[in-house]
């Protein structure tokens, strides 16, 4: 029998007045839900002996193709380590191979700079986690447009007003009017002001990762930061078998002050992989394992996350399309590779193709969230706003996809059984031809037995009629406002938020305003 489900934690600010009275007068506290600990069991949609061909395949790529590592430095780590090293092409024989992937922890902690939000990653926990890059926002007033500051604040306020995001994640959207070279300091300031769940760090250049640090030093301590885990960052390979400089620099940053990296290859299939879904995750499984060894000759025993970001492509145009088939069948034998190496694993959840939050975008996104689930994965990414296949971030779709979380989340923490008997005195109770809407179990539970979202539309066709026969999207939009408008920053030390504006300040003199 399953344990009950965990009770969310609640946080409010203590100022009092304003919109913090109000809200406490409807009895709306910011909620937010601990670390997702599956209870059902996950689905390896193949044999044992179909992993391990996969697994044997992906050693003898890394042995006999070999993967290249752009940068002097790792060459020379990757030398001393014993790998046969030709240039930048690294041959890596399996015993040293699985030796380091053997270094990496199963399950470690991700602080939050709340220890309310401090989350669980690997094992049976799973994290869920909003989407990250996106240039163009699709607005409150369903407009396409670049994205701002503005824009990646708002975000930021939802990702913390969400129950079932564990994470802020950084970059949601891009604050485009923001010169690139200073971007990252206001990203990183976002996520930092507007939320106090755990979030992600920069990773396009050495130095701006090394301006992550430093920001996180100054919330968590230097000292702290140096061995805790505070942030998570991405790094990818480009497929086929090419870790690049700028990656590494980012790898070299991070791992060696203890903080976990994701190491999925971005694979278009089709394109920089075979056009056979077996054979491309032969591939990325060969790619990730390389990323994460590499991370052990940096700091032996870092905590890192196996990944992957895996798309099929339409062959007739060469677009990337999200919630496919086979898209969702290679997560399920990435899983199964990732429990073989008793790794965490990070996967993507409601990304889609759709251009709006519509039919397509549904079908989509629960293609791939059920495949995530079921799969087992640890670190659900791009769980909220993706459309377009990442190049956008929706209002509408954010909103959305942070209520289908919370059915995602009841879904994998398994059937409770605490009130079983109550139930079944309930039935005693009512017999034959009755009901049970007065019984004292439904009044105990009504509010809590089921799943009852709020943007999703169960209503009579007339009532629908009469309050205005809004679609989904427009419901969303909505939903989003409401929350902005419910929205209280989480508190955050003076001497601290002072010391974030004095560090972006410095960088700013010495940031120049475009790129060289």
């Amino acid at each position: 029998m399953n344990a009950p489900a965990p009770e969310v934690t609640e946080h409010a600010n203590r100022r009092s007045g304003g919109r913090l009275g109000r809200k406490a007068l409807r009895g709306a506290p910011v909620t937010s839900f601990p670390t997702l600990v599956r209870q059902i069991p996950v689905y390896q949609m193949v044999p044992d002996e179909a992993v391990e061909l996969i697994h044997e395949e992906s050693l003898l790529i890394l042995e006999e193709v070999g993967c290249e590592f752009r940068d002097d430095e790792a060459i020379a780590l990757w030398k001393a380590a014993g790998a046969d090293v030709s240039e930048t092409r690294v041959r890596i024989d399996r015993a040293l191979l699985m030796e380091l992937v053997s270094k990496v922890p199963s399950e470690f902690t991700l602080n939050a700079r709340n220890p309310q939000r401090t989350v669980r990653v690997g094992g049976n926990n799973t994290i869920f986690v909003p989407m990250y890059g996106a240039p163009y926002v699709r607005d409150l007033d369903n407009n396409r447009r670049y994205g701002t500051l503005a824009d990646l604040n708002n975000f930021h306020k939802l990702a913390y007003m969400a129950p079932a995001l564990h994470s802020s994640s950084s970059v949601i959207c891009e604050p485009m009017e923001i010169a690139v070279p200073k971007r990252h300091l206001h990203i990183i300031h976002s996520a930092l002001k507007h939320s106090d769940k755990p979030f992600m760090g920069i990773v396009t250049s050495k130095e701006r990762a090394e301006d992550t640090m430093a920001m996180a030093g100054i919330v968590f301590g230097e000292d702290y930061v140096r061995d805790n885990p505070v942030l998570v960052s991405i790094t990818n390979c480009n497929s086929p078998l090419v870790w690049d400089a700028t990656m590494l620099d980012a790898m070299k940053v991070y791992a060696r002050s203890n903080q976990p990296l994701i190491l999925a290859p971005f694979a278009l299939c089709g394109a920089s992989t075979s056009a056979s879904a077996v054979g491309a995750v032969a591939q990325v499984n060969a790619e990730a394992l390389a990323g994460v060894a590499f991370t052990q000759l940096l700091r032996p025993g870092s905590p890192q996350i196996y990944g992957q970001f895996m798309v099929t492509v339409d062959m007739k145009t060469g677009a990337p399309m999200g919630g496919t088939p086979e898209a969702a069948q290679m997560m399920y034998l990435m899983g199964a590779l990732a429990r073989k190496y008793r790794l965490p694993w990070r996967t993507s959840g409601f990304h889609v193709g759709s251009k709006l939050n519509d039919a397509q975008a549904g079908y989509e996104a629960n293609m791939l969230m059920h495949a995530a689930i079921l799969a087992g994965a640890n670190y659900i990414w791009h769980s909220a706003g993706w459309l377009e296949a990442g190049l956008t971030c929706g209002y509408s779709k954010f909103a959305t996809d942070c209520e289908q979380l919370i059915g995602w989340y009841k879904y994998a923490g398994g059937l409770p059984f605490d009130d079983f008997k109550e139930a079944m005195a309930a039935i005693r109770e009512v017999g034959p031809q009755g009901h049970f809407l007065g019984t004292q179990h439904t009044l105990e539970h009504f509010e809590s037995a089921f799943f009852m979202p709020s943007i999703m539309d169960f209503n009579s066709f007339e009532q629908w009629k009469a309050e205005g026969a809004k679609d989904h999207d427009t419901r969303g939009r909505e939903k989003a406002r409401n929350m902005l408008a419910d929205y209280e920053e989480p508190k955050l030390d003076e001497g601290i938020a002072d010391g974030l504006m004095d560090f972006i300040a410095r960088r700013e003199e010495r940031l120049p305003d475009s790129v060289s």
